[in-house]
């Protein structure tokens, strides 16, 4: 028995009008594509708490950490969480500002965000923190595509394809820093031991994978959330611009009320009720993140972007044992870039918007009219 269709032509053209929709009426809903949706906070919080229950081990790639399930999850996180340290962060700062600096130099009149600022500085971004050069951002963009297209087919044979690829460009990465030996994060990785040996090259590839495309695809969402929200409302960026101590907090806000990924998934490993609804062992359970920090119950005026919020905590990265490792790099991203465009950019008018469809949040498309001037 189907509650919804996330599929139908009126969830994909307003997927936010649709959880707040869905959240009042049926909180945990069935479809064949989803299999279970939860929609409110409670129901999310509930599961990232139960890992025991929930299981993270839901793809038929080997997915680290992400889809790795406790004992075997600790040591992994406790391998990976130093590359984003505070020591490291403050240390890649710099160069992340750069990038972000010498895109706006580039930047004036009206533009489309999307492909001339939120891909272009999350490629960049990545190859810098990973040490690649920087002629492989194109093929990581192709990359990208094909695997946005293959994952919402569902066609297990270009899948497939599509992971074989990322292993090719993985494996002549690992090759390369074994020939002429250097000090950066890939080679750092290739290097890694855990219990004693290394780590394989699936898990490697699967680490960087992750990496990739978790960073890749989120940045690029956040920004022009983020740049669309902030045109909108030029109080807050006179705020902003006034006291720039507050657009972390800003940040972290605006996604929360549009936030750049959409569904995450998990897998019951018994029978278990939620909402009145019995979801049996080894059902697909869907937590709808966007929904979940939209909810009412969790977040008074939920829809409203508000610096002072202290009410239900933001699930922007998740929360529990799988709240993403690679947060503190998100957000020193999105900061530094924000500045600049704050600094830089005074003048901000949107003149075109289009949503991105499943499984990709924020905006296809997004044209925005700066001004050094002012307006």
């Amino acid at each position: 028995m189907n509650d919804w269709n996330p599929r139908s032509e009126s969830v994909l053209a307003d997927p936010l009008g649709a959880c707040d929709a869905m959240r009042p009426c049926c909180p945990v809903a069935h479809s064949d594509y989803l299999g279970w949706s939860l929609f409110k906070h409670a129901d999310v919080m509930r599961v990232l708490n139960d890992p025991a229950t929930f299981s993270s081990a839901v793809s038929a790639h080997l997915s680290v950490p992400s889809g790795i399930d406790p004992p075997a999850h600790t040591g992994y996180r406790r391998l990976l969480d130093p590359y984003f340290a505070p020591q490291e962060m403050t240390t890649f700062e710099p160069i992340c500002t750069g990038i972000a600096r010498r895109l706006m130099h580039r930047l004036e009149g009206t533009v489309e965000i999307m492909e001339a600022v939120a891909h272009p500085f999350a490629l960049e971004v990545q190859c810098a923190f990973m040490g690649w050069p920087d002629e492989l951002q194109e093929a990581l963009r192709s990359w990208i595509r094909r695997n946005h297209r293959a994952t919402l087919s569902g066609d297990r044979a270009t899948l497939n394809a599509v992971a074989a690829e990322f292993q090719a460009l993985v494996d002549g990465l690992i090759a390369e820093r074994e020939r002429d030996p250097r000090d950066d994060v890939t080679a750092r990785l290739a290097r890694e031991t855990l219990d004693g040996l290394k780590l394989s090259v699936p898990e490697l590839t699967s680490i960087i994978r992750n990496w990739t495309v978790g960073e890749l695809g989120t940045i690029a969402a956040s920004v022009g959330i983020l740049v669309r929200g902030l045109a909108r409302d030029p109080e807050l960026q006179a705020r902003l611009r006034g006291d720039p101590t507050l657009l972390p907090t800003a940040i972290d806000e605006i996604l929360r009320v549009h936030g750049p990924l959409l569904t995450n998934r998990r897998k019951a490993t018994r029978d278990v009720e939620i909402g009145s609804r019995l979801i049996r062992a080894g059902d697909r359970v869907t937590l709808m993140w966007t929904s979940a920090n939209r909810d009412e119950e969790a977040f008074h005026e939920p829809t409203e972007v508000r610096l002072d919020r202290q009410d239900g905590p933001n699930l922007l990265f998740g929360a529990g044992i799988h709240v993403c490792p690679g947060a503190p790099l998100a957000r020193l991203e999105l900061r530094v870039l924000m500045e600049a465009l704050l600094d830089e950019l005074p003048g901000w008018k949107v003149l075109e918007e289009r949503l991105a469809r499943y499984p990709t949040g924020g905006y296809d498309r997004l044209v925005v009219r700066f001004s050094r001037e002012g307006s």
